[in-house]
C-alpha cells in the first residue's frame, strides 16, 4: 500500500510543479488561459490530492512529524512555497515583484523534494 500512495503522492506532485510552472508562464505572458476557470480550479484539487497522500504517507509509516526535523522542513517549505505563490500570482504589486516570488515559490518546492529524499531539513545541502 504504501508504494502506491507514495507515487500516487510524487504524481501529484509533478502534476502540481508542472501546473504551477505552466500558469506562472501564462501569467507573466499575459495569455488569456491564466484567467480560465480550470486553470483556477483544477490546481486547488490537486494541490489538496498532493497534501492528502502526504498526510497519508505519514500516517502509513506512523511518524510523528514534530519528531522529525525533515518533516518540519517540509512543512516549512510548504508554507513558503504557498506564500510565495499568493504574492507571484494575486498580491504581488509589480511584475518584478511577482517574478521574485514566483521564482521563490519554484525554489521552495525544489527545497521540499530535496528535503522528501534526502530525510534531512538541510534538503539538497545534506550532499555536501
Amino acid at each position: 500500500m504504501y508504494l502506491i500512495i507514495k507515487n500516487i503522492h510524487m504524481t501529484f506532485a509533478a502534476l502540481a510543479v508542472t501546473g504551477f510552472l505552466l500558469r506562472g508562464y501564462w501569467r507573466m505572458t499575459g495569455s488569456p488561459l491564466y484567467k480560465n476557470r480550470a486553470a483556477k480550479i483544477v490546481p486547488h484539487i490537486n494541490d489538496a490530492l498532493f497534501f492528502a497522500t502526504g498526510i497519508w504517507l505519514i500516517s502509513i509509516l506512523n511518524l510523528q512529524w514534530t519528531q522529525h526535523a525533515w518533516l518540519l522542513a517540509k512543512f516549512a517549505g510548504l508554507a513558503g512555497y504557498i506564500g510565495f505563490g499568493m504574492v507571484a500570482f494575486r498580491f504581488g504589486k509589480s511584475s518584478e515583484i511577482r517574478l521574485i516570488a514566483f521564482v521563490a515559490a519554484v525554489a521552495s518546492f525544489a527545497f521540499i523534494v530535496g528535503a522528501a529524499l534526502t530525510k534531512s531539513p538541510l534538503s539538497w545541502l545534506a550532499y555536501f
